[in-house]
């Protein structure tokens, strides 16, 4: 039989004289109304034991009701990335911190360099044979550096047959994880680019830096701590992406969803994002004028 069990961070509270309230991943209460279902049922039911589907119809409702808010997943115990590729790349402690945790949540965690990256992007290289490998893997790539102009490019191209495309890098103190981008028309690391351009009044001085006109760092950034946490933001994006990126109240889609670790105090920032539209090159000035004619 199959089990329903609570998600990670989500509890349900025993009110002196109130009933029953859940607390939610954000923090929230909320009152539960159980109807006609006893209390002790309902917690019985998310106990311990995993809460075995041996209920009456009001009980498999309520619980029914859990699942569907997002806040309880009826899987038989399944870790919520098992099935999924996660192909990992990049500098480390990041690369480390982050395989050790997508694999914590069943993830089969796969080291690749940037030439296989760049063979899967062309033609699915090294993706299993099955028709749904490209949809059930995805790509990691962590710099602990500012982003080399075009070494993203071909990475860019994976949402387009349908491979989650990942990725984070550090800019001095502030690292920047990017959306996951898994289909065509997602926000990939160009899009990231020219909006980050197009919304600072600083945009020659910001090329310039990415283009590797500045000093060398005196010392690295990031720390154990700051890794550990960037393995947990882009590892819960791939748990999300995983669970088809249901949104969540009041917080930014994964795909649209541009995050900013400031890695003097580990604060986190998100900012919205959306792709850029491809456009058209001009005409000469000769055809815009046969034109008007």
């Amino acid at each position: 039989m199959t089990v329903s069990r609570l998600l990670p961070g989500v509890e349900i509270v025993t009110v002196p004289d109130r009933g029953l309230a859940v607390r939610t991943q954000d923090g929230a209460f909320l009152r539960i109304d159980t109807g006609e279902v006893a209390a002790e049922d309902l917690l019985a039911r998310f106990g311990a034991d995993g809460g075995r589907r041996e209920g009456s119809p009001a009980l498999e409702r309520l619980v029914e009701a859990f699942e569907q808010a997002g806040y309880a997943r009826s899987d038989g115990g399944r870790r919520p990335l098992e099935g999924r590729t996660v192909f990992v790349l990049g500098d480390e402690p990041l690369t480390g911190a982050l395989a050790r945790r997508a694999a914590s949540e069943g993830a089969d965690v796969q080291s690749v360099d940037a030439e296989q990256v760049a063979a899967m992007a062309e033609g699915g290289a090294g993706l299993a044979d099955d028709a749904d490998a490209g949809a059930s893997a995805a790509v990691v790539w962590c710099l602990d550096a500012p982003v080399p102009v075009g070494l993203w490019d071909s990475a860019d191209r994976l949402p387009g047959i349908g491979i989650g495309w990942l990725r984070c890098h550090r800019e001095g103190l502030q690292a920047w994880v990017e959306p996951l981008a898994s289909q065509p028309g997602d926000v990939t690391s160009r899009d990231v680019r020219l909006r980050r351009l197009a919304a600072t009044p600083a945009h020659h001085e910001l090329a310039a830096y990415w283009a590797g006109l500045r000093t060398p760092e005196a010392d690295r950034a990031g720390t154990e701590a700051s890794a550990a946490l960037i393995a947990e933001l882009l590892t819960a994006d791939l748990v999300a992406w995983a669970d088809g990126d249901r949104k969540q109240d009041g917080r930014l889609p994964v795909r649209r969803r541009l995050r900013r670790v400031d890695l003097r105090d580990l604060t986190v920032t998100e900012h919205p994002v959306l792709p850029v539209p491809q456009v058209a090159p001009l005409s000469s000035p000769g055809g815009r004028r046969g034109a008007a004619k």
